[in-house]
């Protein structure tokens, strides 16, 4: 396969599928043209851990190698999810005097504000995974995003901390290098598909995005342009299928089958002529299939989304965000496709709530194909990976025209004393 040195991976991996996306710049204020998809069932996993790792490399393989066939290019560096209702969130903060002799705010006095705000005592086995400043304060102005070159004495930052247990995060990288991949960045997973669906004004006015996943839920509050607070909860779209297992009693697979073709989590949202539709529902131990109303359905599933979804209005309240929503919820992941989701949630959060697509204006190519809250994890991944690439570009460009500058000056010295001499 031709291997081009621009693309970037973005890998997903769930508790019940892993998702890869590759993309390419397209050269268009950011955007990324997606130019292959991979999927394969996942196996290895629980809410969110790897707990199998053989049978996890192998998930890993199947959907990076599909994404690679349909792009022509091959994949070497990927950027994955964090997940896993192990995953802790909270807020810190530091102040630190400015250093510079004309008190001018260097990225170097950032970086110390940062390192003070996270210097903080975790528990045995955690570590510190992401710091996401929410605002800095030179002397006593706040709502700064970038100090870097104001004036001031004193500097404070307020940061987001993201915590995880160290065997997990290093189990998820161990796992993905044995797929002959090597693992650029991490991210969490409810960050990576904001990156993907949520809009500027979004995080700037206040919004609450939910990523329903297979085995877990996580939570990421925006205001201000920036992370306020997450969480992550140990439920998803299993404890639905679940519910119908026992409830109707059919096998696991087949419960699966009924929840993704007839399910529905509102009653409501039911037409009267489709409260009476029938659903043959497999019996086990050979016993003959038996037909049941999808509202019978309904009424199984109504209860499992309320308890889901009161769960995250619970932490939203206790945030001390819940009256600062002025964007509203946005339902991202797999779980958010079962019908009826978002007429619940607006009972729940008593807020608008609309689905969490990948946003057209940020991708291309590909990009109906991506059109599911499904594939928002790894689009964002994806879209993540290609700015730090742009970054380090730039970056690197800069370094290369303050050497070719020393260069040209000592060149033009060396000039000035041949031709004394």
């Amino acid at each position: 396969m031709a291997k081009r040195a621009t693309h970037t991976v973005g890998l997903d991996i769930g508790t019940s599928r892993v998702t890869c996306v590759i993309g390419e710049p397209c050269g268009d204020g950011g955007r990324i043209d997606i130019v292959g998809i991979g999927e394969s069932e996942a196996r290895g996993l629980r809410k969110g851990v790897i707990v199998k790792p053989d049978l996890a490399v192998e998930t890993i393989k199947r959907a990076v190698e599909d994404a690679e066939r349909m792009s022509g290019v091959e994949a070497e560096e990927v950027t994955i999810n964090l997940a896993g209702a192990h995953i802790m969130g909270f807020n810190g903060q530091a102040i630190v005097a400015v250093s510079g002799r004309e008190h001018e705010i260097t990225p170097d006095d950032v970086r110390r504000a940062i390192d003070s705000a996270c210097a903080i005592q975790l528990p045995a086995g955690r570590e510190i995974v992401d710091r996401l400043p929410q605002e800095f304060i030179v002397d006593e102005q706040d709502g700064i995003s970038d100090p870097v070159g104001m004036i001031g004495a004193r500097l404070a930052v307020k940061v987001h901390i993201v915590t995880s247990p160290v065997t997990a995060r290093q189990n998820a990288i161990n796992t993905v290098n044995r797929a002959h991949l090597f693992v650029a960045d991490m991210l969490l997973e409810q960050l990576a598909a904001a990156e993907a669906c949520l809009m500027e004004e979004d995080k700037e006015f206040g919004s609450a995005l939910v990523d329903i996943g297979s085995e877990t839920t996580g939570l990421v509050i925006f205001q201000r342009g920036a992370v306020q607070h997450t969480a992550v909860f140990a439920l998803g779209g299993t404890h639905f299928t679940n519910d119908i297992a026992f409830g109707l009693r059919t096998p696991i697979p087949e419960a699966e089958k009924i929840k993704r073709a007839g399910g529905c989590a509102s009653s409501a949202s039911l037409r009267e002529s489709e409260r009476g539709e029938l659903i043959e529902v497999p019996s086990v131990g050979g016993r003959p299939p038996r037909q049941l109303s999808r509202q019978i359905l309904c009424d199984i599933l109504q209860p499992r989304a309320e308890e889901v979804l009161m769960h995250v209005a619970d932490e939203i309240r206790e945030s001390g965000w819940e009256r600062q929503l002025s964007s509203g919820v946005i339902l991202t992941g797999g779980g958010a496709l079962l019908d009826g989701m978002v007429e619940v949630a607006e009972q729940v959060f008593d807020a608008p709530v609309r689905i969490g697509y990948p946003e057209r204006d940020r991708f291309g190519g590909l990009v109906e194909d991506i059109q599911s809250p499904a594939y928002a994890a790894a689009a964002g991944l994806c879209l993540v990976a290609h700015r730090a690439q742009t970054a380090d570009s730039r970056a690197a460009a800069g370094r290369r025209r303050e050497t070719g500058g020393l260069t040209a000056l000592v060149s033009k010295f060396r000039n000035c004393f041949s031709s004394i001499f």
